[in-house]
């Protein structure tokens, strides 16, 4: 399975996550999700290098140019709430690309720990297409396992699955590529850290993104 952790390389991505590190800068939810958005689209376009494309002829007012385009169909999807602004920046490049939706969320226990519950999913044909689950925060990654398997057992299996992140823990990317497809899997991600709290936050981190996107929930 392929993995790019993107900001291994110095480019205007690294101002993007600095902001959204920053618990100064955090404190406007506007620009939070703007900055969301913007790394959405950096990855986005990272993506669009590995796809397949096939030339068109376009008209254009004195003539005609041959224009390789994409070729892939594709399917952007997201874990509700914190995966919204994210999403938005994936879908301001791939504009004509088809829309999922998986709510899910941890249920405590008494213990102090948690399970994964998915309650709600909105999603067409996935088979043979392009899917993109995009989600900002891969922690522990079971979420996200467990959002692209509900995704398959109600759209069917993608020719393949770009997972792309903004920040991910070392145990959250190890966990999706021992339980994601090898062979039609690639995972992306803005920044990695290392640790991981005993509630299971990334650390250093960003804190809680959807809390941060739209406010403290109950």
């Amino acid at each position: 399975m392929n993995l790019h952790i993107l900001n291994r390389q110095n480019t205007l991505l690294n101002k993007f996550i600095a902001q959204i590190r920053d618990k100064e800068i955090q404190r406007d939810s506007m620009r939070f999700r703007r900055n969301l958005e913007r790394i959405g689209e950096i990855s986005a376009y990272e993506i669009s290098r590995t796809l397949h494309y096939v030339p068109r002829v376009v008209e254009t007012p004195l003539g005609e140019a041959t224009v390789e385009t994409i070729d892939d169909r594709i399917v952007i999807a997201t874990i509700l709430r914190a995966g919204l602004p994210f999403h938005q920046g994936f879908l301001n490049y791939f504009d004509d690309a088809q829309n999922a939706f998986v709510s899910a969320y941890r249920k405590s226990t008494k213990d102090g720990k948690f399970k994964v519950k998915v309650e709600y999913i909105s999603c067409g044909d996935l088979e043979g297409k392009t899917l993109l689950l995009v989600d900002p925060m891969l922690a522990t990654g079971s979420s996200l396992v467990l959002a692209y398997e509900a995704l398959c057992e109600r759209g069917g299996m993608p020719a393949h699955t770009h997972v792309a992140s903004v920040i991910a823990s070392e145990q959250g990317i190890d966990y999706a590529m021992k339980h994601l497809p090898h062979e039609t899997a690639t995972i992306w991600a803005a920044a990695v850290d290392e640790e991981l709290t005993s509630r299971s936050y990334i650390v250093p981190g960003i804190g809680d993104a959807g809390d941060l996107a739209y406010g403290e929930k109950l």
